[in-house]
């Protein structure tokens, strides 16, 4: 059963504790990469018969595994994919920067490129369950983005197929080629390539707990999203609010994984109470409903503070991947939110609406890191190049004073630099 914690009287320690999941496996991963980055291919289907029990003969997916997989998906599910893939264009078009230019006086120029990256690699995730929002997420962006190639693997079945909705996500979204693999292996081969499998400059996606040790190793050979946690929902609700939704929200995240986060912070204890019954009658109708009980049990917690100012303030002290506030005027709070990966407004937005639909991205920081991240964006995939131009009159205006900062910081090759083109003037 959910713990009820009243604030003020347990210990802050108890009220923001945080599930943090214990592995053991970067060894294991650092010899997974090695393997890859010394034996390419060979490593790789060495990995997917180990771990997946495929025998492959070729990595990539063809295009008529694509085209296949596309007919088979029960039309409605396509045209609904359809949907959301445009109201995910649509938010993430707005995200699109421009470069600027500043001429001054004298011949000066200074401003900032935007360039996409060359290659972006998605992972998308397979074992206990597909996830096509995930491929639709990661991959519209790096398109929006301009991106002139978009790599995604994930892991194929025992048969060797990979998940028609995944491959119909991908087509969708326009996914330039996809790899079967999965794993830590498959990082190591966006990270270092493969005689099949293109080096990429970013990759994104979330993982297990290899994949995301696998991120961390390759950090720096090449760019990578963010190390993404265990998933979690906060929800701020008042009184009025109907504890059967509320349950049914927090549960829409405790049965992704045992070690996912269910948090409801509110002022009214009644509510608190009337949410603990509503879990323990809706636990048992989940499909995961074993996952969901260990996650409610182990993770969850009902917070009940004095009123709404010192709700938000513990919001914002968790600062949670994914935040709802359930109450009638939603944007009364808003600006006070300072810290959240994706914000759900007023009684009538289920966090399921950011996962599938609406638009906003649902690759989002976790652990506490939105106080300082931010979710996926076109931002992810470009990068951002300055450009400086001075005239020979220009220069000669500022060569003293850049020079004399430059010998207060002891860099006198610095100072002849700036100086040096108006010596036989002197």
């Amino acid at each position: 059963m959910i713990k009820i914690l009243k604030y003020g009287e347990v210990s802050n320690d108890e009220i923001f504790s945080r599930f943090v999941p214990q592995t053991s496996v970067e060894d294991i991963v650092a010899d997974i990469i090695k393997n890859v980055k010394e034996n390419g291919d060979s490593a790789v289907l060495d990995y997917c018969k180990k771990f997946d029990g495929a025998e492959l003969e070729t990595l990539q997916v063809s295009k008529e595994e694509i085209d296949e997989a596309v007919e088979s998906v029960e039309p409605k599910f396509l045209e609904i994919l359809k949907k959301a893939a445009e109201n995910i264009r649509t938010f993430h078009k707005m995200q699109v920067r421009e470069g600027f230019s500043i001429e001054k006086e004298n011949g000066i120029v200074i401003g900032q490129k935007i360039t996409p990256v060359d290659r972006a690699g998605l992972y998308v995730p397979g074992g206990t369950a597909a996830y096509p929002s995930t491929v639709l997420m990661d991959a519209i962006p790096a398109k929006i983005a301009g991106c002139p190639e978009v790599v995604m693997v994930t892991p194929p079945s025992k048969n060797g197929k990979v998940n028609p909705v995944i491959l119909a996500s991908a087509y969708i979204a326009g996914v330039d080629k996809i790899f079967k693999v999965g794993g830590a292996q498959a990082i190591a081969a966006l990270a270092y390539g493969t005689e099949s499998i293109p080096k990429v400059d970013k990759i994104v996606g979330p993982g297990n707990a290899f994949v995301a040790e696998a991120k961390r190793q390759v950090f720096g050979q090449v760019s990578i999203d963010m190390i993404a946690g265990p998933s979690e929902i906060l929800v701020v609700a008042d009184g009025k609010s109907d504890a059967k939704c509320v349950a049914a929200d927090l549960l829409s995240q405790a049965e992704h994984d045992v070690n996912a986060s269910a948090v409801l912070v509110t002022d009214s204890l009644e509510l608190a109470k009337a949410v603990s019954s509503e879990l323990e009658r809706q636990i048992p109708l989940l499909t995961r409903a074993e996952i969901a009980r260990k996650s409610i049990d182990n993770n969850g917690k009902i917070i009940v503070a004095a009123d709404l100012i010192k709700v938000i303030e513990i919001a914002n002290e968790i600062a949670p991947e994914h935040l709802e506030i359930c109450v009638d005027e939603p944007f009364e709070y808003l600006d006070k939110i300072r810290h959240a990966g994706s914000i759900f407004m007023g009684r009538n937005c289920p966090e399921a609406l950011g996962d599938y639909y609406a638009g906003p991205n649902h690759t989002l920081p976790t652990s506490g890191t939105a106080k300082f991240s931010s979710p996926l964006s076109v931002d992810d995939f470009v990068k951002k190049t300055q450009f400086t131009y001075y005239s020979r009159d220009a220069l000669k205006e500022v060569a003293d004073e850049v020079a004399f900062f430059a010998t207060k910081e002891g860099l006198t090759a610095h100072a002849k630099s700036a100086t040096v083109r108006f010596e036989e003037e002197k």
